[in-house]
């Protein structure tokens, strides 16, 4: 859950007055306020150093920013300053941007200059305190309040493309983010939210890069990164967790806060009935012991309260208590025992529950809460205010005392640990960036608890089993040395229309930076839904968890058994599904005429997913004062095998350039050189999904390119291993396949022999070079068949 809404008013940027400290009795050891010098720097070895040419190097001349030979900033004032790690590993040139103010402050916003001209970007900002969502233009004024990712492209007049990367970073004790000004200038907001950690300087505040490839630009920039600040780790360096390959179900949308074990079970059953059975369960918000301490109030006073409820107990509340189970162990055992459910995780909040924990319990009392009162940064409430928000700000946060986060972790998932649960989710971790007054800040307040949590994960929970939720912001993302899945967006809000295609944007999109760090989750959605198709096969391609919210009983198999296998499988892709290089800087939600194309790997294709986002919804940001009126929009465009980035991972030294194109919902195939196009036509709300087969040749005869499985949205997920035996007379190539379901190929002559595991099959194979036959449930645990095709050279 992070169920949340927004209250559509913007207020001035401003800094807040400086109010005294609370706190514990001492600030947290090694938190002193910075009084104008630096914060310390992890120092690292220069060893095996990439040194760029002098004209890719980032440099800063008499107020020009230039970066890869061209100029990026100009006018940019004396106190900005630029600085070049000791370690780049980057052709690019890498370097840190700085500044000095009059005088110490715990924010700042200083600027860096104006945007030279040529440039068009792409923003990540924070529309509220929680989530990103993306935004493009061309002038420094337009770039949001709270920006956490900046790419940038130019091109010169032969077309080449240059790519520039400003990341916001964690600087020491303080964070910054990216912003315009009405001047057209780009700014960057550097804040500690203590007034009592202050600093003049910034010194490592805005990481900078360029090259000219965007995808490999984000990679590198963020293992630098990475490696130059000590704080978090590259995706490729954390234990992913198994329950990834599975498909789930959340009991969130299914019950809300009403979530019982009888509604648990029902939902389970009634999945796996009908052939989709979950084998990793989210048992959402509900089942914690709460209280409301304002019920005695008038009802509209009751309605701003819902997110003031307090965790008063750790352990489960009376609906998981009773005659339908004897507890939570007890419901957890008999889940995973009749249902087949391998991984069981539970929701709570960072801090305990939305309003933080009651101070007064005796179960409570151990870890010294206190209650506190949010303070926004002014970024923040300069975008969308939120309803969650709004009703801490009021009644309060009960916060536990950071030297006490670890013990109350470790005390709460020993526990659920101990009666069968597998992992946990947990939800409102941005709250910390507000609660920093006092505790040295909200970079230091957020490590204490990140740590903790991940100390807590790896000691209770075994595969690293967690996922982050309501994250969005640089002091987690920039925090996380182990949590490796982290929410893509914002809910998946089944009752609004408008709401739908403005998710798969932002999912796919917020992957390019979370991507790097995390497995994005792109969130539940519902199968018996007016949008499930264009769910479900984003889903496919996201290259995270794919797991469903329905009710029990409402279902739609026919949308599930195009995601998930009959044994709970699903095929999940290599990486983060992320937007084509062509639609980096196209709206394809608001601007009418572009196509959001996604992209991914498989072991041995490519996969494409095109979707059409115009006209079903707007932005939530900017606030519109007219409610959008869906309209439908064909759009054309066009699809190239190149669209895929990467291809070179998989296609191998003997692959001449050739694709066999499957599209999923019209099975028609195409064949394409890598550079080729072909004309994509769709209406809004409308998707289909290309598997980018690579066509080699075996045996010196036969031109063949393996599908996979051509009923699944992500076809090429299926496929395990292809190899091939045999001469320039007689070829056998030889493929593991997961089933059962209808494998699909292309191939150029018509095979003698298609068998599965040794048994002969029928098989169909048409003019266009299809080649197709069934794969029948096998015997194996894994559900891997053997397929061998028999060629004859004429």
């Amino acid at each position: 859950m992070a169920m949340t809404g927004t209250a559509p008013w913007r207020s001035p940027l401003r800094a807040p007055p400086p109010t005294p400290s609370r706190g514990y009795n001492s600030r947290p050891r090694g938190l002193v306020p910075a009084q104008c010098r630096p914060w310390p720097r992890p120092s690292l070895s220069s060893a095996a150093v990439a040194c760029p040419r002098s004209e890719e190097m980032a440099r800063l001349e008499r107020g020009s920013l230039v970066v890869g030979g061209r100029e990026l900033l100009e006018r940019a004032p004396p106190s900005v300053a630029l600085r070049r790690p000791a370690v780049v590993a980057s052709p690019g040139g890498a370097a840190f941007l700085g500044a000095t103010a009059p005088a110490p402050s715990s924010r700042h916003v200083f600027s860096l200059g104006t945007l030279a001209s040529g440039w068009k970007w792409l923003s990540l900002f924070r529309f509220k305190i929680w989530w990103m969502i993306p935004t493009v233009g061309e002038d420094a004024a337009g770039v949001p309040a709270e920006t956490q990712m900046l790419l940038l492209e130019s091109r010169s007049e032969a077309g080449a493309a240059l790519y520039a990367l400003m990341l916001p970073v964690l600087d020491g004790g303080f964070r910054a983010s990216l912003q315009g000004s009405p001047e057209n200038e780009l700014q960057f907001c550097f804040e500690s939210g203590d007034p009592e950690v202050q600093t003049l300087e910034a010194v490592d505040a805005v990481f900078i890069n360029s090259g000219d490839n965007p995808f490999k630009l984000m990679k590198e920039s963020i293992k630098m990164l990475s490696k130059i600040k000590g704080t978090f780790s590259h995706i490729e360096d954390k234990e992913i967790p198994a329950n990834l390959d599975w498909f789930g179900w959340c009991t969130w949308d299914a019950f809300y806060k009403s979530v019982n074990p009888v509604g648990i079970e029902e939902g389970l059953k009634s999945l796996c009935e009908g052939g989709a059975p979950p084998r990793f369960l989210i048992i959402d918000d509900g089942w914690q012991e709460t209280v409301n301490g304002f019920k005695e109030v008038d009802e509209a006073f009751i309605e701003q309260t819902v997110f003031a409820e307090r965790l008063i107990d750790l352990t489960e509340n009376d609906k998981f208590r009773g005659e339908t189970c004897k507890n939570l162990g007890d419901h957890v055992k008999k889940i995973k025992e009749h249902y087949g459910v391998k991984y069981v995780y539970i929701w709570h909040a960072l801090h305990g529950y939305w309003g933080g924990v009651l101070t007064t319990p005796d179960a409570m009392k151990k870890y010294n809460p206190q209650l506190v009162y949010p303070v926004q940064s002014p970024g923040n409430v300069a975008n969308l205010r939120d309803i969650a928000m709004d009703s801490l700000e009021k009644f309060g946060v009960g916060i536990i005392d950071p030297a006490m986060i670890y013990d109350f972790y470790n005390d709460q998932h020993s526990y659920l640990s101990s009666v069968g649960v597998d992992g946990v989710k947990v939800d409102v971790q941005n709250v910390m960036e507000t609660l920093g007054k006092g505790f040295g800040g909200r970079v230091a307040l957020t490590q204490k608890y990140q740590q903790a949590l991940e100390e807590s994960i790896a000691r209770n929970f075994k595969g690293n089993n967690l996922i982050c939720c309501m994250s969005h912001n640089t002091d987690s993302i920039f925090s996380s040395l182990k949590s490796a899945v982290a929410r893509a967006s914002e809910d998946f809000m089944p009752q609004e229309p408008t709401m739908q295609t403005l998710h798969i944007a932002t999912v796919a999109f917020n992957s390019l930076l979370l991507g790097e760090i995390f497995i994005p989750d792109w969130d539940m959605f519902h199968s018996k839904h007016e949008s499930a198709e264009f769910h479900g096969a984003a889903r496919a391609l996201s290259g995270g968890g794919v797991y469903v919210s329905d009710k029990p009983g409402v279902h739609d198999f026919s949308v599930l058994k195009k995601l998930v296998l009959p044994d709970g499988l699903i095929l999940r892709a290599k990486h983060a599904g992320r937007p084509t290089r062509d639609c980096l800087f196209n709206d394809p939600v608001m601007d009418g005429k572009s196509l959001l194309k996604i992209w991914n790997l498989n072991k041995f294709s490519g996969v494409i997913g095109v979707f059409n986002c115009q006209g079903a919804g707007n932005w939530t940001y900017p606030v519109k004062e007219n409610a959008h009126v869906p309209t439908t929009v064909c759009i054309t465009g066009d699809l190239s095998p190149s669209d895929v980035e990467l291809l070179e991972e998989i296609s191998g030294d003997d692959w001449n350039g050739e694709t066999a194109v499957f599209a999923f919902n019209s099975c028609s195939l195409s064949r394409l050189q890598k550079h080729q196009t072909m004309d994509v036509s769709l209406s809004t709300m409308t998707c289909e999904i290309y598997t980018i087969a690579l066509i080699k040749v075996f045996g010196g005869f036969v031109q063949f390119a393996p599908f996979g499985l051509v009923n699944m949205y992500n076809s090429g997920g299926a496929l395990e291993n292809v190899t091939s035996t045999g001469d320039c007379s007689e070829i056998t190539i030889q493929i593991q396949c997961r089933g059962p379901g209808r494998f699909g190929a292309y191939s150029a002559t018509r095979p003698e022999i298609c068998s599965v595991d040794e048994h002969e099959v029928e098989f169909k194979h048409t003019d266009d070079g299809f080649l197709a036959f069934d794969l029948s449930h096998g015997s194996s645990q894994d559900n891997l068949r053997n397929i061998e095709i028999l060629y004859r050279a004429s």
